[in-house]
């Protein structure tokens, strides 16, 4: 056959060879928001059910680059009373039920790691966990040296910030859906109450459902949280070991700071 006459390539053949250059090359993710595999070979798990939340899906993306965007699904917990029929009234009887009180976790009170900070502070600051390297302070690790330097930038003192975590102890991979339905959204929304903070700051996208958010809400449209006692404003961001990861998100984060502290 005369090769000026030959068909061309179909289109699908044109693109499975496009892919396979890419992977040649070893790229195969889409860097934007949130990591996004191309060309994996297994549909995604369906999000989990029962709970009316939902689970992030895990992939070669969420491998690479943590916590953040590797939660498998699990069964649900059973709702339980957690703050039981006396919720802790200040933060000192809150800071007694953390360290103490059972129920909080699979493991019990040893190895939990204490908030810390004042009440009524201008910023509280609110990780998923604690790093796995805490003991008798909370953020004491890589990820606490990045918040100081952060807080310094903006001209926050790290003594006058208020910083928790919303599980008592490190907990990888957490299923936030999950234990924010069993209960722990609960106890979130009274500290917070107690703290009464002028602004909040939290690290991470799978802590939206246990501050009373589905996992799947945009959080540049998340302005503010009602925590019982009130309305807060907050700024969702990318977790601190995420960011340690891939400095570029630190520039992110610093203009959605910058535009909300100007709005707010």
């Amino acid at each position: 056959m005369d090769p000026m006459n030959a068909p061309g390539p179909s289109l699908l053949e044109e693109f499975q060879a496009a892919m396979d250059w890419w992977r040649m090359a070893g790229v195969d993710l889409d860097f934007v928001d949130d990591a996004t595999v191309w060309t994996a070979d297994n549909a995604a798990p369906a999000a989990s059910e029962g709970t009316g939340e939902h689970a992030s899906v895990t992939n070669t993306a969420a491998d690479r680059f943590g916590k953040e965007n590797s939660q498998e699904s699990a069964p649900a917990q059973p709702r339980t009373k957690l703050l039981g029929d006396s919720p802790p009234a200040d933060l000192e009887a809150f800071r007694d039920f953390w360290l103490t009180a059972p129920g909080l976790d699979a493991i019990g009170p040893r190895g939990r790691v204490a908030p810390r900070g004042p009440a009524e502070p201008g910023l509280m600051v609110l990780v998923i966990d604690p790093e796995e390297s805490d003991g008798e302070k909370l953020l004491a690790g890589p990820q606490g040296r990045l918040l100081a330097n952060m807080l310094a930038a903006m001209g926050m003192a790290e003594s006058e910030t208020y910083i928790a975590s919303a599980l008592p102890r490190h907990t990888p991979m957490a299923d936030t859906a999950s234990i924010a339905a069993s209960g722990m959204n609960a106890v979130l929304r009274h500290h917070i109450a107690l703290v009464s903070p002028q602004r909040i700051l939290a690290f991470g996208r799978n802590i939206l459902p246990l501050i009373g958010h589905d996992q799947t809400q945009d959080v540049m449209s998340l302005r503010e949280i009602n925590h019982g006692a009130g309305t807060t404003p907050i700024l969702v961001g990318d977790a601190l070991d995420t960011m340690l990861s891939m400095p570029q998100l630190k520039g992110r984060f610093w203009r959605r700071w910058m535009g909300w502290t100007a709005d707010t």
